[in-house]
């Protein structure tokens, strides 16, 4: 680890450390109360204030330390390709991953073989010292957007070299981020290299006063798990699952948000009039919208099943609406899709990651709201796989057009799956910056 005194602190951060610091001693008590009563939120509490536990990093001395903080699901998609890559750049290499949501941190725990995975600290002073003095980093690398200002500087303090990797800063985030720039700015000053994700990106973190010459563009590493994901026996998995008949049109309609759902249902109900036997799912972006989900299909007339009663001994797929109110099978689902609806795209929420419907070779509709997803779906309305609608009767209109030319909807969907195949290797050149940051 290199050592170096901390660079001057200007008053900026010192007014964000005060707040900060301030916020989290006067609600940590009450929180903490409220948590001892209720049960809730106790899951990783103590790494969250920086006690990350001192076994994870015993026997592991003269390694060289890299850890990555993947904030949740799809950052941890993203991170799991680049360490691969890492180990096979740095030998012996101990890299350790930290992550802020429950979804997150699973994913890593099952993903990662012999890397240290726990949950990351509050953007507070002490937490993040005291988190960082156990894990003693060489190379601090935070994913896409996590630009925190005291753990940055206090990683940068301790004498670890610190890196953003497959950064992205959307069109959305760039004018929020521009009414804090000073503090941005001192912040991104302390950051040794930017490897984002598109040109893009690389002038908006320039704009926010990232040093030019520290900035590369080496595309999105999300790409290349994918690849390996798309396993075929989902889609029999899935067929058996929602009870399909050879041939029987399927509609899912994934990642949904408020106000989704009745746009999704009306175009059903009108793609019904021509595929009566067509099975709609509806898997929301948040499944405590499960019973406002429920009663706005009970409106329109349309009978429905969760997801939760399918997987009960004996039962099958009956109605033609079936409601995702578990996680973690939205990818497979996509596997046996005909038409598919990326949400999280009509309203301003800046959409979901439609290149995980796209791998397993189909055609996506999203709405005009893509920010967080630009390259993508670029990428996709390159090859004539990604068709962007913004009202039902459009989407009503372009989806009847696919269902009844099958031979196109493949085609396209196949130039959809070889385009992300052609964008691997993002990994690999995130994991080279990473390991030049290494001095030895």
């Amino acid at each position: 680890m290199r050592c170096e005194g901390a660079k001057d602190v200007s008053p900026i951060y010192i007014i964000y450390r005060v707040v900060t610091s301030g916020a989290f001693l006067v609600g940590f008590p009450p929180f903490l109360v409220f948590s001892c009563l209720s049960g809730r939120h106790q899951k990783g509490l103590r790494e969250r204030i920086g006690l990350v536990p001192r076994a994870l990093f015993q026997g592991e001395e003269g390694a060289p330390r890299i850890w990555i903080h993947a904030v949740s699901l799809g950052e941890v998609k993203a991170a799991i390709p680049v360490i691969g890559c890492l180990r096979a750049l740095v030998p012996g290499c101990f890299v350790s991953l930290s992550t802020t949501t429950d979804h997150g941190h699973s994913l890593a725990q099952k993903s990662l073989e012999g890397a240290p995975v726990f949950y990351a600290p509050v953007d507070v002073d002490f937490s993040v010292r005291r988190a960082l003095s156990r894990v003693r980093p060489d190379v601090m690398v935070f994913m896409e957007t996590e630009l925190w200002p005291a753990w940055i500087t206090g990683a940068q303090s301790m004498g670890a070299r610190t890196v953003v990797i497959n950064g992205r800063i959307s069109s959305r985030s760039i004018d929020r981020y521009v009414k804090f720039r000073p503090l941005f700015r001192e912040v991104l000053g302390k950051v040794d290299a930017f490897s984002m994700i598109s040109a893009q990106d690389a002038d908006r973190i320039i704009r926010l006063g990232a040093e030019p010459g520290r900035v590369t563009v080496n595309g999105n590493s999300k790409y290349e798990l994918l690849i390996q994901m798309a396993n075929p026996a989902a889609e029999e998995e899935m067929r058996g699952l929602l009870n399909l008949r050879p041939f029987q049109k399927t509609f899912i309609a994934g990642s949904t948000s408020r106000g989704e759902e009745d746009f999704v249902l009306d175009a059903y109900k009108e793609l019904m009039k021509t595929f009566p036997e067509m099975v709609l799912v509806i898997a929301p972006r948040h499944i405590k919208r499960t019973p406002l989900i429920e009663g706005l299909v009970r409106s329109k007339g349309l009978g429905y099943q969760l997801r939760t009663d399918l997987g009960r001994p004996g039962i099958k797929r009956t109605e033609p609406v079936v409601i995702m109110n578990n996680f973690g099978e939205l990818f497979k689902l996509y596997s046996v899709g005909d038409i598919i609806f990326c949400g999280g795209s009509l309203i301003p929420a800046g959409g979901q990651n439609p290149l995980e419907a796209a791998v397993w070779g189909k055609v996506v509709f999203f709405g005009p709201s893509m920010d967080d997803f630009m390259d993508a779906k670029a990428m996709l309305e390159g090859v004539g796989a990604g068709i962007m609608v913004s009202k039902p009767e459009d989407f009503q209109e372009k989806a009847l057009w696919l269902l009844n030319h099958p031979d196109v909807s493949e085609r396209r969907g196949i130039r959809a799956r070889e385009a992300i195949a052609r964008n691997q290797g993002a990994a690999q050149r995130h994991a080279e910056i990473v390991a030049s940051m290494l001095t030895w």
